[in-house]
């Protein structure tokens, strides 16, 4: 198997499923209602939906990173302000994650192994770098919402 499949499907593990440690983000996501998802339970904390978006915001960088962009992040794309606590809107925050992250792995399926060498335009590490670093931050933000989902209990 290749470095890139082995990546792949360490991503695919920590957003979708199957992982070795526990519950996915898809998983820790799955029923959150918009009321919850705005909660800030805890003080000083982020809200689950902020973490949503500041997840999709990065691997959107990310993805744009591995497709040659110089790509940087604005503070207010870095931690979006949720203003529309519908429903409606959940289920687009929701469905923004998704689709960001089949589009991060779909341009990793277009990498090969030497690619893993290359350093990230604007950056001075490597796209193997990059990658790991997506997984640990997917994983990182799912034990905050975790942990926001026991508090609101």
């Amino acid at each position: 198997m290749s470095e890139i499949a082995r990546i792949g499907g360490q991503l695919k593990r920590a957003f979708e499923g199957e992982a070795w440690h526990g519950p996915s983000l898809k998983e820790l996501l799955a029923g959150v209602t918009a009321e919850r998802a705005a909660a800030k339970p805890l003080a000083g904390s982020h809200s689950i939906w902020e973490i949503v978006l500041h997840i999709a915001a990065w691997e959107s960088v990310a993805r744009r990173r591995l497709e040659g962009e110089t790509a940087l992040i604005p503070s207010e794309e870095d931690w979006p302000t949720v203003n529309d606590t519908s429903e409606t809107a959940w289920l687009e925050a929701l469905a923004k994650l998704e689709s960001g992250h089949r589009q991060l792995r779909a341009t990793l399926r277009q990498l090969t192994d030497a690619d893993l060498d290359k350093i990230v335009a604007g950056q001075q590490y490597s796209f193997y770098f990059l990658l790991h670093g997506v997984i640990q931050h997917d994983l990182y933000h799912a034990g905050q919402i975790a942990l926001l989902k026991k508090a609101a209990r």
